[in-house]
């Protein structure tokens, strides 16, 4: 029996904000039947957990929400690990993630070891979840759209201190905030925004060791009303890892997105 209960969620912002805070890796929820597919026995499913979940960001672009009461932004927040799904990887050949066993289903760990056997039919779990959060975000990111004539999706990402086995780009620079941007869909102006909102965290890389967006497929490299940047916030920042709580660095890293929100509702 399959569970019914939401995958995704669209928390609903002031009418007139274009903005869309996008937190795809924030859960560690695995559906009964999806943990049957996973190998890994209870205590290393905890451990690849605690590597592999952006842990706390949800309550970071809660806050950050919180603190524009006027032009509040809209969040759509992913419910299940992705290790269920990864909604942020390409469903086919295109995703360069597959080399590692992680695609949109992911048949290995942050270490290399098995996920999934390798031979795992995953496109189940990509009909399943995948491409009804797809089609979710697609229809969130159209009615920014037809509302206010643009849309800006701002992921909220974090990534560990030191590098996993899994990166393929683990090797350069791993800058306190990592802005992750896509030539087509982050212009300028929206980097300059997030650099000087970020400003106060020690340095601002762009695109190391994590690159690109978030983008819906049906805008993505198509439509400039839709713009986009990924904010990768390296945990030591406001946090134990590899999956501690959370500390006072939290509320002052949700004040620097909500900076962004203000500044991007200022255009």
């Amino acid at each position: 029996m399959h569970d019914t209960s939401p995958s995704f969620q669209l928390l609903p912002g002031s009418p007139d904000s274009p903005v869309i805070l996008h937190v795809p890796h924030s859960s560690r929820v695995v559906p009964a039947e999806v943990r049957s597919g996973i190998t890994l026995d209870d205590t290393a499913l905890e451990r690849e957990l605690d590597h592999m979940t952006d842990s706390h960001t949800a309550q970071i672009a809660e806050l950050a929400a919180g603190r524009v009461p006027s032009g509040t932004p809209w969040r759509f927040v992913n419910r299940l690990s992705r290790l269920v799904v990864d909604p942020e990887r390409f469903p086919d050949e295109r995703e360069e993630m597959l080399a590692v066993g992680m695609g949109a289903v992911y048949t290995g760990t942050s270490h290399q070891g098995e996920l999934r056997p390798g031979d795992h039919d995953g496109r189940p779990l990509v009909e399943r979840y995948f491409h009804p959060y797809a089609e979710a975000m697609t229809d969130a990111v159209a009615g920014r759209l037809d509302a206010v004539g643009r849309a800006v999706v701002i992921d909220v990402h974090s990534y560990p201190t030191e590098p996993l086995p899994y990166e393929l780009h683990g090797t350069g620079p791993r800058p306190p905030i990592c802005l992750g941007t896509h030539p087509f869909h982050t212009p300028a102006g929206l980097l300059a925004r997030a650099e000087k909102a970020f400003a106060g965290f020690g340095g601002t890389g762009v695109d190391s060791p994590f690159a690109g967006t978030y983008v819906p497929l049906a805008y993505y490299g198509k439509d400039p009303r839709v713009s986009a940047l990924m904010i990768e916030i390296r945990r030591d920042l406001y946090m134990d890892e590899p999956g501690g709580p959370a500390g006072p660095g939290l509320a002052v890293l949700a004040e620097a997105l909500a900076e962004l929100v203000r500044s991007v509702h200022s255009e």
